[in-house]
């Protein structure tokens, strides 16, 4: 089985490659070998690869420069994603793994959203996100499997967890949000999900979620990382962490106050379990640990 990923230099990229499967034969693109945003380039690599699953993981994700870099973030979230939608019309058979984004809510539920509830994004980068859904959707129903995901972290790779053990090494103390809510998302884990359902055969077309099992905040998420990551002996000091509110901590682009996602459609399509976000912080830092 022939698999082509776009997006490999980053943080789900990565994880792709390093939990690759014996059965399929990969092809990973960055942005250094096709630029995502040049439909010719994009087509070129899909013709000549000819793959029978792309896995599409390429995404502007700085959610504050979108706010003023909107074409750029429209170019990269969705009409590279209309150019790939395309390559996959003209090949039937080809199948098309979508990674979205929790930012296509607002965050107004108290209760973990479904696939099936109306987004509603508060700023461009979920907006662009969700019009990639769209297109896909509407381009290729029957062959598009979109994958919203959140709070994605790897060993390699900028994210949270990273940037809180810089800062707790370099700092005397953390201010960290405390009323956003969500679930942390251990990219190795998404990648076994999706070679499950290429590997397996398990693809069906329609919109999913997967994250870790579990929700908390991003000051709970930081208090776990210093006690976690102690205990590894990747810390050599513990720091006091304060929690603060959003208002004290303003950014470019409005956060989604609660963003937890409802897995269980996912979770019974492939019979796979969560595993606790603690869990998989824990596998992270033991896998940073020995690096």
């Amino acid at each position: 089985m022939k698999v082509l990923v776009f997006g490999a230099a980053g943080q789900l990229g990565r994880a792709l490659a390093d939990a690759e499967p014996d059965r399929v034969a990969v092809n990973y693109v960055s942005r250094s070998d096709c630029d995502i945003t040049d439909a010719q380039a994009v087509t070129e690599v899909i013709d000549r690869l000819n793959p029978d699953y792309i896995i599409s993981c390429a995404a502007y994700t700085a959610v504050d420069k979108a706010e003023e870099e909107i074409g750029l973030c429209y170019q990269v979230n969705r009409h590279a994603v209309q150019t790939i939608a395309k390559c996959c019309k003209n090949a039937s058979s080809r199948r098309l793994i979508h990674i979205s984004t929790d930012f296509v809510f607002d965050g107004k539920k108290t209760t973990p959203y479904t696939p099936d509830d109306q987004p509603n994004p508060l700023g461009v980068y979920g907006a662009s996100k969700l019009a990639g859904e769209d297109v896909a959707l509407n381009t290729i129903p029957d062959q598009v499997m979109i994958i919203r995901t959140a709070w994605v972290y790897y060993t390699k790779g900028n994210n949270f967890v990273n940037t809180m053990l810089r800062l707790m090494s370099e700092r005397d103390e953390l201010n960290v949000v405390n009323d956003q809510r969500g679930a942390p998302t251990y990219a190795g884990s998404l990648a076994d999900v999706i070679w499950d359902v290429v590997v397996e055969e398990k693809f069906m077309h329609g919109v999913y979620h997967w994250t870790d099992d579990g929700e908390i905040t991003w000051y709970e998420f930081a208090k776990a990382i210093q006690e976690e990551a102690a205990r590894e002996g990747l810390l050599d000091k513990s720091i006091p962490i304060y929690p603060i509110t959003t208002d004290e901590y303003p950014t470019a682009a409005a956060r989604p106050p609660y963003s937890v996602l409802n897995c269980d459609k996912l979770e019974t399509l492939t019979v796979k379990k969560r595993k606790l976000w603690r869990d998989n912080l824990v596998e992270m830092l033991t896998d940073l640990s020995k690096q």
